[in-house]
């Protein structure tokens, strides 16, 4: 066998893994896009506003009348890094919430992730039950004012002046 035909069929093989691997989710995920649903539930009527964001994008503040939804899709970061987070607010209420946190989601939102959000917090659409019965905690307050940017994408939104006011 010469030389030539060797280094031939190694380049043969490196292209062949390298399009096995463009056609599949290199990082071992089972889905790469994830839709985010998020459903006003609140009781007796309540208008609902949300301003969802992530490091990347900003999608605006929404108004939800009582029952209404808004949804977004996204593709997940490569290296399971993808966070959501949004801002909830009716009457002299306001809270937050990780609407989509990669390492908390990837496994039990697969390609949905869905969220009637009460009063009390957020509840996520069980897939085996088709209620909305996983039910979850606002983020906890941020401490005092005048905090610099921390590094974390929701508590440097949550500072920002803008959100404070």
């Amino acid at each position: 066998m010469n030389m030539f035909s060797l280094q031939n069929g190694y380049l043969f093989s490196f292209v062949v893994v390298v399009v096995l691997l463009a056609g599949s989710s290199c990082d071992g995920r089972l889905v790469d896009k994830v839709n985010v649903k998020v459903i006003n539930g609140l009781s007796d009527g309540k208008d609902l506003n949300v301003h969802c964001k992530s490091g990347d994008d900003d999608l605006g503040p929404r108004h939800l009348l009582s029952n209404q939804f808004f949804d977004f899709s996204f593709e997940l970061h490569f290296f399971g890094k993808t966070l959501f987070f949004c801002r909830f607010w009716w009457g002299n209420e306001a809270h937050w919430f990780d609407i989509y946190d990669d390492p908390r989601d990837e496994h039990r939102c697969l390609e949905r992730c869905w969220w009637l959000v009460k009063e009390n917090g957020p509840c996520l659409l069980n897939r085996q039950t088709g209620e909305y019965d996983l039910c979850a905690e606002w983020n906890k307050d941020l401490p005092g004012k005048g905090r610099r940017r921390t590094g974390n994408a929701t508590q440097d939104y949550l500072n920002s002046p803008k959100i404070r006011n």
